[in-house]
């Protein structure tokens, strides 16, 4: 399961799609502890290696892969994503993220395939980094429901190249007639929370993040994520 960006995990840096760069190639390697959606692994709790392959415009529009392995105790083994946005600097504040996503698992399962449209919100000031990020899907994991995740966070600097990121999302189920995220309890939805600090040495972006929900499931339980990734410009 991957809703990039989904941390997406379909999130680029701000500073490869700004107007203001060139356009170009880049490709993102990253290695973690874990790999979760939302604060669900899908891995099994085990290792992740994921990479990204992305082109920006010089009018902010993008385009890009992105694939990871997972691990679902099935014979999916492997997610493959491919998304197409555009990001726009309103004013020297505020910026709009906006696209669409297909998410796909590789392996006998190809029933989990699914689209999903996204907007993002980021308003910047002396005090850090805000976002405000909705995704909606309309055939969330191949199962006809519709399915919206909200997000808000927020990201400041604590001391030159070190910082704090602390985000809360809901994931709802728009039919429970069709998919649940609880199906024993009844509950269409299930909150997240997550505090990572984040830093860069020698090229290689650094995070650590703390994260929990309220799904009552060792697959969705308190963990400790670590990631360790690389951009290039080709």
């Amino acid at each position: 399961m991957n809703n990039k960006l989904k941390q997406l995990a379909v999130a680029l840096p701000f500073a490869l799609l700004s107007t203001t760069v060139s356009a170009n190639w880049s490709t993102t390697i990253t290695a973690a502890s874990d790999y979760t959606f939302n604060g669900v692994t899908q891995t099994d709790s085990d290792p992740a290696i994921q990479a990204s392959l992305d082109y920006a415009f010089e009018s902010g529009v993008y385009a890009g892969a992105w694939a990871s392995n997972v691990d679902f105790g099935d014979d999916t083994d492997f997610e493959l994503d491919a998304y197409l946005g555009k990001y726009v600097q309103l004013n020297e504040q505020v910026s709009a993220d906006y696209g669409i996503a297909y998410y796909t698992y590789q392996g006998n399962n190809s029933d989990g395939n699914y689209a999903e449209a996204y907007t993002k919100f980021g308003y910047a000031s002396e005090y850090g980094q805000t976002e405000l990020n909705f995704w909606y899907s309309w055939d969330y994991f191949g199962t006809g429901a519709g399915h919206v995740i909200s997000m808000i966070a927020h990201t400041f600097e604590i001391a030159p190249n070190h910082a704090i990121r602390a985000s809360f999302d809901i994931s709802n189920s728009l039919d429970g007639d069709k998919f649940q995220w609880d199906a024993p309890k009844g509950d269409k939805s299930y909150s997240h929370y997550r505090l990572a600090y984040q830093t860069s040495y020698e090229g290689f972006g650094i995070e650590i993040a703390a994260e929990d929900t309220s799904l009552d499931y060792d697959y969705a339980d308190e963990r400790i994520v670590l990631a360790i990734s690389r951009t290039f410009n080709l």
